[in-house]
């Protein structure tokens, strides 16, 4: 090369002055979803701390308890019993026993930090799968604040639901996490998909392992999880010719999920015993979601566009599992009704995304959103975000439950508490203790041996019982302490140690247990 080749290419390249001369590029700047997507985060995180343990928080924490106690062979999560094949012993669990071991932190105190957590992999992945459907900046912006503002004029306080409410409750579940990572698996199957150059199998496989873990971390989110990453398949250019290497995601899927030692996530097909708990997901469905319905236009104009535009194609199989899940009377599946609104709430904030100017039903389009929008924040979802403090209005907020340190700290781990009051079924065992019988269903337990428990419970509380019978129920399953309602009678032999400062609960030592000094 020349000098005079070498200077004229050295007077092509872009002349930089300043700190920008440091790097050799443009300074960079933050995307909207950057900035909005960063403050939803901060504001979302500090209302989520000031909610006080409630709802199934309990119940997970117990999860870590017990994984912190025997990382290897885990009891069941609220009882003094066995707790091999419990779906609640998931990598996400035992990553956080992990953590909670390393750290000594307490199983409550590993839950709550898991809330910003999960919902930065819930904010990346929104954004990763946005840009794969579209580039326009403003877009994942305004499917955020479609997706939490979106839903209904009555709540929806289910995990996975991912209103601003709920989201003040269910950010530290497994379900945030598993949504997070469905985001990135679409997103990753999205990128797959729109790839025109031929790929090697191994970034199938990693999808495919993806998609193993969030079966195994949420295994009814990952219904809808898998029907998104089967819609982007099918939207890809050439689908059939690369079936192969898609097959190749489903294999690695499966060989991950029966890999996991701690249950069998394939036991789970066809499990009845939670089905009458979500019958009323349908039954309430139109007040809970209706307000999502604002996205069917959009929806429809992506459809006219394209029939197999991936959003479409997710709509439709989602709600065929929703309708097989009322029809066959599973309706476990109505959980997957809070991703199954995700393609009417993207398809709306992709069409509102459009650079300016407008056509008028696209102007029309937005002020009937903003509307719906608004109705949704100032009936339902603003005191997610809005503290009692600062309320000018008396908008409703999220629940807040009373605390049981006080008992629990009257207790040693692992005794055992007899009590059917809601709140303390829900929140003792998350301290460490055990429960005569636990709350929820769990695969781990024989129903009709929970039931039973539930019935020697009922027993020793009622009324009319006889000592004998409470020593024999006392014995039978170990009972240290009672923790009673007001209104419930205190045997005689039982030894009345606290009250609830907020409820006027009963605490009472029982069978020879003593107090933790």
């Amino acid at each position: 090369m020349t000098m005079a080749t070498r200077g004229a290419g050295l007077r092509t390249r872009r002349e930089v002055h300043g700190a920008t001369a440091l790097h050799g590029h443009r300074r960079w700047r933050p995307t909207p979803y950057v900035v909005f997507g960063g403050l939803f985060w901060i504001v979302m995180s500090l209302a989520f701390w000031r909610v006080p343990m409630c709802c199934d928080f309990g119940q997970h924490a117990a999860v870590v308890e017990r994984l912190k106690d025997n990382l290897l062979h885990p009891r069941h999560p609220m009882a003094d019993l066995p707790g091999a094949g419990s779906p609640y012993y998931s990598p996400y669990a035992v990553a956080q026993g992990v953590f909670a071991r390393v750290t000594g932190l307490a199983g409550w105190e590993v839950v709550k930090l898991a809330g910003p957590l999960n919902l930065l992999v819930l904010l990346t992945g929104l954004g990763r799968f946005v840009r794969v459907l579209t580039p326009r900046q403003w877009a994942p912006v305004l499917a955020l604040f479609a997706m939490v503002v979106l839903w209904g004029t009555r709540m929806a306080w289910w995990s996975g639901y991912l209103g601003l409410m709920s989201m003040t409750g269910n950010l530290a579940y497994p379900s945030t996490f598993a949504i997070g990572l469905a985001f990135w698996a679409w997103g990753w199957a999205g990128s797959l998909a729109k790839s025109r150059e031929p790929r090697s199998p191994w970034p199938y496989a990693g999808l495919g392992a993806l998609c193993g873990v969030i079966l195994l971390v949420h295994p009814i989110s990952s219904v809808a999880a898998v029907i998104g990453v089967v819609a982007l398949a099918a939207s890809a250019r050439r689908p059939l010719p690369g079936l192969w290497k898609w097959a190749v995601t489903a294999v690695t899927a499966a060989v991950i999920a029966a890999s996991w030692p701690y249950y069998s996530v394939f036991s789970l097909v066809g499990d009845e015993s939670v089905d009458w708990i979500h019958r009323q997901l349908y039954t309430e469905m139109p007040q809970r979601f209706w307000l999502a319905l604002l996205g069917l236009p959009a929806l429809a104009l992506r459809c006219r566009k394209n029939p197999r535009d991936p959003l479409v194609l997710m709509f439709v199989l989602d709600c065929a599992v929703v309708a097989y899940g009322w029809f066959s009377g599973h309706y476990t599946y109505g959980r997957i009704l809070g991703l199954t609104l995700v393609p009417l709430q993207f398809a709306l904030a992709i069409e509102l995304a459009a650079p300016r100017p407008w056509r008028r039903w696209r102007t029309a389009l937005a002020g009937v959103a903003a509307t719906g929008a608004a109705v949704g924040f100032f009936t339902l979802q603003a005191g997610a975000v809005v503290p009692r403090a600062l309320d000018p209005v008396g908008f409703d907020q999220p629940p807040r439950w009373p605390g049981y340190g006080w008992a629990v700290s009257r207790m040693h781990r692992g005794d055992v508490v007899l009590t059917n009051g809601y709140y303390p079924t829900r929140s003792v065992p998350a301290y460490g203790a055990n429960l005569v019988a636990p709350a929820w269903p769990d695969t781990s337990l024989d129903e009709d041996t929970r039931n039973h428990r539930l019935q020697e419970v009922r027993d020793y509380l009622a009324p009319d019982s006889s000592r004998t019978e409470r020593e024999r129920i006392v014995r039978r399953y170990d009972v240290r302490w009672l923790l009673l309602t007001p209104d419930q009678k205190v045997p005689k032999e039982a030894v009345v140690v606290a009250w609830g400062p907020r409820t006027g609960e009963v605490l009472a030592r029982v069978g020879g247990g003593d107090t933790k000094q």
